[in-house]
Formats: structure tokens, sequence, C-alpha cells
């Protein structure tokens, strides 16, 4: 709590005339929100923030003797927004809008002798309360919402790319193409088809792509160690057909994260390019291939042992690399320049 405490202090001293806080626990999907918070000019004010199919707020209606939550009467009524409007609450976190004449006058603090630092929220609250400081929520627009942070670890750099079953929202609005809605819809002859049966559509984000690079480039030693090779002990029966240097998500605990995107997003696509036929999310191997001049430089002839495949790009063509594309045999046709993120499907 000292940092919130050393960052109204420093308000006060820059001459600020509001304090905002905002904790990593948010999404924000509209940027007008403190604008719209100082349109109140009221002493404390938030906006409502929720997670998505959650009563779990940012707001409590009523506190108990120890300064807790308790359920107010019009609580359920307020976080469903069946009653929108500016309320006068108990409790405020996460987000917040100070205006600094209340801090000036030192009647808001995060430092209260009976809640220790992990309660620096409840702290807050509790001294506006004692000092008689409003505390607004104004639930008539909505600025976002909050994540569930449960999954999140100190293990990882990217801890986003696994958060699709819990953050669904955060995850598409993080990792999936910024036009892949616009594809979901096509039909068929609508679908780029750069080879026969070959069809092109945007999947994933650049964010995405940097992420799990990074990602794989950060593990300790080298991650694509003992990849390449036909005597394969990751794979069930030890044995690779046509061997790549790679990294299996199932090493990285990603692959069941990856099915949920095969089931939610490129299945989808799939029943409308290849109509009569309904992917239902099983794969067995899902992997990062990793082509290098001095390492595996191409791909031998071969076919995939799987209904279709995908093959997303996740390097600039023509930047981070200089030829490569895939070659498909029975159509004479080969495909380069596939943009971060779009997505080759094919038999």
């Amino acid at each position: 709590m000292a940092q919130y405490d050393e960052a109204m202090k420093l308000c006060v001293e820059l001459e600020c005339g509001w304090y905002y806080a905002l904790d990593s626990v948010i999404t924000l999907t509209d940027t007008n929100v403190f604008k719209d918070l100082m349109y109140w000019n009221k002493s404390v004010i938030t906006t409502q923030l929720t997670q998505p199919g959650q009563y779990w707020s940012n707001f409590w209606g009523d506190v108990n003797k120890d300064g807790f939550y308790a359920r107010s009467e019009d609580y359920f009524e307020m976080v469903k927004r069946e009653r929108l409007g500016l309320w006068n609450v108990a409790f405020v976190n996460n987000l917040l809008a100070v205006r600094a004449d209340v801090i000036r006058k030192q009647k808001v603090s995060y430092s209260h002798k009976k809640y220790d630092d992990s309660n620096y929220d409840v702290g807050f609250s509790a001294n506006a309360r004692a000092n008689n400081v409003f505390l607004h929520m104004v639930n008539i627009k909505q600025h976002g919402h909050l994540k569930r942070m449960e999954n999140y670890t100190d293990t990882r750099f990217h801890n986003d790319l696994w958060q699709i079953f819990i953050n669904p929202n955060d995850w598409k609005l993080n990792y999936i193409h910024v036009d892949y809605d616009k594809w979901v819809t096509k039909d068929r002859p609508e679908f780029a088809q750069p080879c026969p049966d070959v069809y092109h559509f945007p999947l994933l984000s650049k964010k995405f792509s940097w992420h799990i690079i990074h990602e794989l480039e950060s593990m300790p030693g080298d991650v694509f160690e003992g990849s390449g090779i036909n005597n394969d002990a990751r794979l069930q029966g030890g044995y690779e057909n046509v061997p790549t240097v790679d990294v299996h998500f199932t090493q990285i605990n990603f692959q069941q994260e990856w099915l949920k995107v095969l089931r939610d997003y490129v299945g989808p696509i799939q029943r409308r390019v290849y109509e009569g036929y309904s992917f239902h999310g099983s794969a067995f191997l899902s992997f990062v291939v990793k082509y290098h001049e001095q390492g595996q430089r191409k791909l031998v002839p071969h076919h995939d042992h799987s209904t279709f495949t995908t093959n997303t790009a996740l390097n600039r063509q023509g930047v981070d690399y200089q030829g490569g594309g895939s070659y498909f045999i029975r159509q004479n046709c080969l495909v380069r320049d596939v943009e971060i993120g779009w997505t080759l499907i094919h038999p």
C-alpha cells in the first residue's frame, strides 16, 4: 500500500487536479474512462467493472462490522446493470479517480492500522468512510471488465497465452486476428484459395506470434534440442517419419489451450470451406517449427496423418527470412508471402 500512498503524495506535490489508480486486473475497452469519471466531479469515483459472466465486481454496496463485503439488497441489480446510475457505495477498488483537493485535506489514504498490504483497498475505503468522503460508482457506461487472475504465475513471460479458458474475452482481444470475425461468416467461394483446396484466412494476431516466439526462446537451455530426428522420445511411438526442429505444445503445457483455439476458431472456418465435415477439436500433435539457415532449411515431401492441416505464419516473409513457403505437389503450387497470423488450411 506504500506505493499507492506515495503516488498520492506525488500527485499533491505536482499540484495535480486528479489522482488515478488502475490495477493490472483490468481490461479497458473504452479509453475515455477517466474523462467520463471527471465529468461527475465526485471526491472518489469508479466505473463498474465485473468479471464477464460473474457477479464479482470492483465495488461493494455494503460492508460488515469488520469492513469487508456485505451484500446490499440492490447489489445484483446493479452488477447486472438492471439499475443504472450514479451510486454511493461502501467500497471501491481496482480503478479509482480521486479529486486532488480530497488528498490535500488528508481525507483519504491507503494505510490503515487494522489492514495489511493485502487489504490496501479495504483500508482506503475504510479511511474514506471514516472521514465522511463518499465513494461513488457509476454504471451507466461500460468501460471494460475485470480479469480472473488465479491462473497467472511468475514462471512465464506471457501469462496471457494460457488464459483462454478463464479469460476468453481477453484472449480473443489479445491473440485472435482483428479481421477473424469478418471471415467466419464468409461462404467458401469468398475465401482466398492460393492453390486448389488450400484456403487462406486470418487467425492469430501479431501479438500471439511475438509472445509465443519469445516464450520459447526464453525457456532455459535449448528448447529445440532433441527434435529434428526420426527417433523422438516425445512421441508415443517414439518415431517421427518426417521430423522437424520443433517444440510440441505438450512440452510447454499449451496443448489444451491450442485445442480450444482449434475448436473455437479453426473449427468454424473448417466447416465453411470443407462442407460436410465437422471438426470437434481432436489433435494429437501440435507444434511450432523453427526453420533456420544453420538448422532445418526445408521439409521433405510428405502427407500429414490428419483430416486437415493448418500452417500459421509467425514471422515476416522478406523481413525475418527469405524464400520459404509451402509447396503442394499434387497441385504443383507454391504459397509464399503469408502474413503473420494468417493460416493455410488444407487436406
